[in-house]
This record gives C-alpha cells, structure tokens and sequence, in this order.
C-alpha cells in the first residue's frame, strides 16, 4: 500500500489513520454519533472532540480495516474474540479477527487489516484481493446463503491466516465461523477455500470454477 493512499489525523491522546485505497463507503464513521468524522470538514476526522475511548470504538467499526488507529495512553486495537467470515448479500467478504492476511503487500504496522478487512468475491475488483465495490458494475449476485457447517472446532478465537491463493480462492487458516448474510453462525473449522472469482456454484465456497473462467487474481 503506497504511502499517499494514508491520510493520518493527529490528536493528543489518539491518532486515527484512513486508507482511501481500502474505502468502500460504508458510512459506519460519518454515520456515528458526535463528531469525530464530520463530512466537509477539513479535516473531516478530528480526535481531539471525541474521548479516546469513543475514537477507538468508533474506528473498529470499520469493517474494511480503512480506518486504524494509534492509542498514545492505551493498548493496540485488541483481536475480536470470534474470528468471522461474514459473507455480505451481493458483496464482498468481511473478515474479522486476528488476521494475518498473506499475499497483498506489505502495511503499515498500524493497518487496520490486522484486524478487520473486506475481501472481494465478485472477481472484479481492480485492487485484489480487497473489494472495491466493483461487485455493483459486475451486477454480482449472491444472496448471502450457505448451506455447509463445516467440521467443527471448539474455539473461534486465535490466529487467522488469510491468504489470497495465485489465481484460485482465499485460503482462511486457523479457528473459524463463517456467518451467513443474515447473521446466521453457519460453518465452523479450522481450514476453508472460499471463491473469489464469482463463478462458483457453491458460493460462498470454491468449486474450481476459477480454472474454467480463467480467473486472474492480480
């Protein structure tokens, strides 16, 4: 991730970073309440009108990982206890958890993605493996459904391996629950290879479609 796409707001207490390049809009910093993020303001993110607390929780909304934060007086953005595969009604993957996400660039060590990132699965995205809402112009369809449960595990939580495979789906590696669209806990394990070329019958796993439609993850 190129430096320029980083935006860095300063405060006294807490610094709260964007990445424009992971942005999809989903509106969960402007649409909070108060006014750390204010629409046409310059600058339109300011954490010194919001307590610390607020900024932090506020910033881990995000479900993209755009938006991180550095905390001066406090602990890094802790891991959620559920490591989770939500999958999105006619978009993309948001993965959460502890992530080490494999295969796209090196970030900055207070990137949100460590943490929190949304993933395409419309095949269409020109800044893989992360969405960039092409899935809308690509008319991608996908309810959000998943009929699999998987094999099982006794713990959610730990790390996470996220690795986008040369040409084929992501690899997700570690304890796991994949959520339906509704919200519904659907698969659990320890190892999946979910689609992100948009061909596969068996959404939101892989089904080798990405061979068949010459699928290219860069």
């Amino acid at each position: 991730m190129s430096d320029s796409s980083i935006h860095h707001f300063p405060g006294e207490e807490i610094d709260v970073y964007w990445d424009e390049r992971l942005c999809i809009h989903i509106g969960e910093c402007v649409r909070a309440k108060g006014e750390l993020f204010v629409s046409g303001r310059d600058p339109w993110c300011d954490p010194d009108v919001t307590e610390r607390e607020r900024v932090r929780e506020i910033v881990e909304r995000c479900p993209s990982g755009a938006l991180s934060y550095v905390d001066k007086t406090g602990g890094p953005e802790p891991a959620p206890g559920e490591n989770a595969a939500v999958v999105v009604y006619n978009g993309p993957l948001y993965c959460h958890g502890e992530l080490a996400l494999e295969g796209a660039g090196e970030a900055p060590e207070h990137a949100g993605t460590s943490r929190r990132v949304a993933l395409c699965r419309c095949g269409a995205s020109a800044n893989k493996p992360f969405c960039d809402n092409s899935h809308r112009a690509a008319g991608f369809e996908d309810y959000g459904a998943v009929g699999e449960q998987g094999r099982g595990t006794f713990a959610a939580d730990g790390p996470l391996a996220v690795r986008a495979l040369p040409d084929g789906p992501l690899e997700l590696e570690g304890n796991l629950v994949i959520r339906a669209a509704s919200a519904r806990a659907a698969w659990r394990g320890d190892k999946a290879y979910l689609c992100r070329c948009g061909a596969s019958a068996n959404k939101p796993f892989c089904d080798g479609s990405h061979q068949r439609v010459g699928f290219k993850g860069d």
